[in-house]
């Protein structure tokens, strides 16, 4: 069986996104990551995600972003809330985390060249998102040429390949993906700034995308919101 890293967040794209690579065949070694995020629950909710669809492995790397900063995610920086959809898709926002697909797709790249796998997926997409360079297509295209230049293994031949099958997609596009593959959505979590007990915020552009992308697919959303503007 062929073998792929996913990146796994623990949100409705990532746990989509390792539900296609399952349904393609892959055999699934789920990569997650504690970066000093603030919203360091969604790694509990990254593992079950790994659980439900029965991954051959499941990584969570440890690494400090806050030491560098720079972002609402990962500094003393308030979460923006409330915000319209035209603010939402202006500009990039605050919870830009410097880099961050960078670094995560350079973890996963190691742990596919070691484990023997050309293909790495990731959950980006560039429609329903905050603006993120990180999420474009053009990113994933040059990642993908980095991949098989700065490896052993690419240099020696190795075709590697970063999917990102939701990258054109809706968020609704992507539930109702979700939907048909059996993703298990109360499982998932997509607050930028949740309660301690896991209970969604209702208000920062995360929750707001997500609960517009459940009303737009025609699918009950299991997330407890504190708040949740109309």
């Amino acid at each position: 069986m062929k073998r792929a890293v996913v990146l796994l967040s623990g949100g409705v794209d990532s746990a989509t996104t390792l539900a296609i690579a399952k349904e393609e065949g892959y055999e699934l070694f789920a990569l997650s990551f504690r970066y000093g995020q603030r919203h360091q629950i969604e790694v509990i909710s990254a593992q079950r995600i790994a659980k439900s669809l029965g991954v051959k492995a499941h990584r969570v790397i440890e690494i400090d972003l806050r030491a560098i900063g720079g972002s609402a995610l990962t500094d003393a920086i308030d979460v923006p809330k409330n915000r319209s959809e035209n603010e939402i898709s202006s500009g990039i926002p605050i919870t830009y985390v410097p880099a961050r697909n960078t670094i995560f797709l350079s973890y996963a790249l190691a742990w596919a060249e070691v484990i023997n796998a050309a293909d790495i997926f990731i959950g980006v997409n560039a429609l329903d998102y905050s603006g993120y360079p990180d999420c474009r297509p053009e990113f994933i295209l040059q990642f993908q040429k980095l991949a098989r230049l700065a490896t052993k293994t690419g240099v020696e031949g190795k075709r590697y390949c970063i999917h990102a099958p939701l990258i054109d997609l809706t968020k609704a596009q992507i539930i109702a993906k979700g939907a048909k593959l059996g993703v298990q959505f109360s499982l998932t979590i997509s607050c930028y700034d949740p309660a301690s007990d896991g209970g969604a915020c209702g208000e920062c552009d995360s929750c707001l995308l997500r609960a517009k992308g459940f009303c737009e697919a025609g699918i009950p959303d299991p997330t407890r919101y504190a708040k949740l503007s109309s």
